[in-house]
C-alpha cells in the first residue's frame, strides 16, 4: 500500500525507508539461508570432492577435471571414485600380501572406566586394558602387522601411525583410507619399518575424544642390527633409552607415560639417556632438563645433523611432534626432563632430583646443529602450493559459527593439493589466524626451509608435525613420493573438526571409502 498523496515528503521517505529495510531483511534472510543449505554436505561424500583442486603450477588440472569432475562439493555418486584404466585404489596401496611379519602385535580397544595412576577416574578408552597401549618396538627393514580388534568402542576405531610413511591403505584414516572399525571388527595394519626413530599411533576415528579419552600408544624404530647406527648405541655401555609420553587426560591430569605428576626411569650414575619426549596433546608444550646439559637428538624421527650440548634452554615439542633428548645422570642425585605439571626423573632408585622454572630462552631448531645436504632441490620445485590459515564466520556442514580457513575457503571451498609422484613441491604455510596451529601432514616429511623469510641454518629440519604461531610463516618442501589421498590438517584435533583440514592427493588415486553422517566414517 503506498502512502497517501497528501502525506509529507518526510513521511513518505519514512514510508520508503521502512518497506526498503523490509526488503533487504528479506534479501539478508534468504542470502543467510542461502548459505546455510549451500554449506549443508551429504549424507556420503567422497573425500576427493572436499575441495577445489589446486596443482600448484603443475600440469593434471584438465586430466584430472576430466576424471574426477571437480567442482570444489562434495557428490554423491560413488561411482565417481571407482578407479578405471590407468588409476589405482587406495586399498591395492599395500606392502606385499605374502610378506610374513616379523612383529605382530594384538590391540584389542575398550570403552571402560580409566584411572591414571595417581590421578582421578574418567570415562575412557583403553588399548589391551591400559593407557597408553603398549609401546610396540620394531627394527629397521621389518615388517610390522598390528590387527586392532574393537571390542566395544561404539563410535568404532582407527590407528594412525603418526609420522610413519606407511603405504596409504594402512593410514587408519575413516572415510579417507579405510571404514571405520565398528565393534565386533577388526582391520589388519602391515607395513615395513623404512624410518628409524620415535613415532606413536593413535585413533583417527573420532579422533579428539578417543584420542584424549586414551586410545594412543608409542611406536619405536630402531636401526636394524647390522647397521652403523645400531653399532654406534650397542658400542656404548651407558646407552639407557626411555620413551616418556606426554598426554593429559579428562579433567586436566597431565601424565608422562601413564603416571600423574612425577614418573621415574631408573638409570645408574653417569648413564648416558635418550629420553623420547612425544607430545600426544593438541597443544605444544615446553620440555626443559634440570641437573644436566641436554643435546636434541633427532626431531620427529629425524636425526640431526651436529647436535651441541644446550643448557638453561627449552625445547618446543609440537602437537604430535617428538624430540629425543640426550642427558646424562650425575654422578649423585638424579635428572629430571620436566614439562608443564610432569616430569621424568632419571637415576638410581630414590635419588633426588631437583626441580627448576621453565627456563626463559628456547633452543631454536631453525640454526640449531650442523648444515648438511638434505637431498632435496626446492629450487627446482614442480609445484608450489599457498596454504594460508585465516578464521571466517559462517556455515560448516549446516552449523554456524566461527571456523577456520584455508586460502579464504570454507568446508569444501578448502583446496585440495594435487601432486604427481616424483613431484618435488614447495608449500607456504602462513597464519593470520589469531591463535597457532600444529600442521601435521600424513604419508610425508616436510623439510623446513626458512621462517619468516630467514632461511635454516643448521641441521636439516624434518619435520611431520610443525607448529605455526599466529603471524608465522614458513616455507617448507617435500617430495612426493608415497602416492595416495593423505590428510594434512592441524593437529589441534578440535580445530581439525572446525575446518582446517584438506588433504594432498595424488592423480591417478581414488578411494571407494566415504565420508558423511550416514557412513559411520568421522575422522576427526
Amino acid at each position: 500500500m503506498l502512502p497517501p498523496r497528501t502525506a509529507s515528503a518526510k513521511s513518505r521517505w519514512a514510508w520508503f525507508a521502512r518497506r526498503l529495510g523490509a526488503v533487504l531483511g528479506l534479501v539478508a534472510i534468504g542470502l543467510v539461508a542461502w548459505m546455510w543449505w549451500a554449506s549443508v554436505l551429504p549424507g556420503s561424500y567422497s573425500a576427493l570432492d572436499m575441495g577445489v583442486a589446486d596443482f600448484g603450477g603443475g600440469p593434471g588440472a584438465e586430466a584430472h577435471a576430466a576424471v574426477h569432475g571437480h567442482a570444489g562439493t562434495a557428490g554423491t555418486d560413488p561411482a565417481a571414485n571407482v578407479p578405471g584404466a590407468g588409476q589405482t585404489s587406495v586399498p591395492d596401496l599395500t606392502v606385499d600380501p605374502d610378506r610374513p611379519a616379523d612383529v605382530h602385535v594384538e590391540l584389542i580397544a575398550r570403552a571402560e572406566r580409566v584411572t591414571p595412576a595417581g590421578g582421578e577416574p574418567f570415562d575412557g578408552f583403553t588399548l589391551n586394558g591400559s593407557t597408553p597401549g603398549p609401546t610396540i618396538r620394531a627394527n629397521g627393514g621389518q615388517l610390522v602387522e598390528v590387527v586392532l580388534r574393537n571390542e566395544d568402542v561404539p563410535a568404532g576405531v582407527t590407528a594412525h601411525w603418526h609420522g610413519v610413511d606407511v603405504p596409504n591403505a594402512m593410514d587408519g584414516v575413516a572415510g579417507v583410507t579405510q571404514d571405520a572399525v565398528m565393534p565386533g571388527q577388526s582391520f589388519t595394519y602391515r607395513f615395513v619399518a623404512e624410518q628409524v626413530g620415535t613415532f606413536w599411533y593413535h585413533a583417527h576415528q573420532a579422533s579428539h575424544p578417543q584420542v584424549v579419552g586414551g586410545l594412543f600408544g608409542t611406536l619405536i624404530l630402531d636401526p636394524a642390527p647390522e647397521t652403523d647406527a645400531a653399532t654406534a648405541v650397542a658400542g656404548n655401555p651407558t646407552a639407557v633409552d626411555a620413551v616418556a609420553a606426554i598426554h593429559t587426560y579428562p579433567g586436566g591430569q597431565r601424565t608422562i607415560n601413564g603416571v600423574l605428576g612425577e614418573s621415574h626411569e631408573e638409570a645408574a650414575p653417569g648413564d648416558v639417556v635418550r629420553v623420547r619426549l612425544i607430545n600426544t596433546d593438541s597443544t605444544p608444550t615446553s620440555a626443559w632438563v634440570t641437573g644436566s646439559s641436554f643435546r636434541v637428538l633427532a626431531v620427529d624421527g629425524h636425526d640431526l645433523v651436529g647436535p651441541a650440548v644446550v643448557a638453561d634452554r627449552s625445547v618446543q615439542v609440537t602437537a604430535g611432534g617428538r624430540a629425543d633428548v640426550e642427558v646424562r645422570v650425575p654422578d649423585s642425585g638424579a635428572v629430571r626432563v620436566q614439562v608443564p605439571g610432569a616430569s621424568l626423573v632419571l637415576g638410581p632408585n630414590g635419588a633426588l632430583a631437583d626441580e627448576a622454572p621453565a627456563p626463559r630462552d628456547q633452543l631454536d631448531l631453525l640454526s640449531y646443529g650442523e648444515p648438511a645436504p638434505a637431498g632435496i632441490d626446492p629450487a627446482s620445485a614442480d609445484r608450489r602450493f599457498a596454504y594460508d590459515i585465516g578464521r571466517l564466520p559462517g556455515f560448516l556442514d549446516g552449523r554456524p559459527g566461527y571456523w577456520w580457513t584455508i586460502n579464504g575457503g570454507l568446508g569444501t571451498g578448502v583446496p585440495m593439493y594435487m601432486v604427481d609422484e616424483g613431484d618435488v613441491v614447495v608449500m607456504t604455510i602462513s597464519n593470520s589466524s589469531g591463535e597457532g596451529h600444529p600442521m601435521h601432514l600424513h604419508g610425508h616429511h616436510l623439510l623446513v626451509l626458512s621462517r619468516d623469510g630467514v632461511p635454516s641454518s643448521g641441521s636439516p629440519w624434518w619435520v611431520d608435525s610443525l607448529d605455526v604461531a599466529h603471524g608465522e610463516s614458513f616455507e617448507v618442501a617435500f617430495v612426493a613420493d608415497n602416492p595416495g589421498v593423505w590428510m594434512d590438517h592441524c593437529h589441534n584435533l578440535p580445530h581439525a573438526a572446525e575446518g582446517l583440514m584438506t588433504h594432498v592427493a595424488y592423480t591417478g588415486v581414488t578411494t571407494p571409502f566415504r565420508l558423511g553422517r550416514d557412513t559411520g566414517n568421522d575422522p576427526e
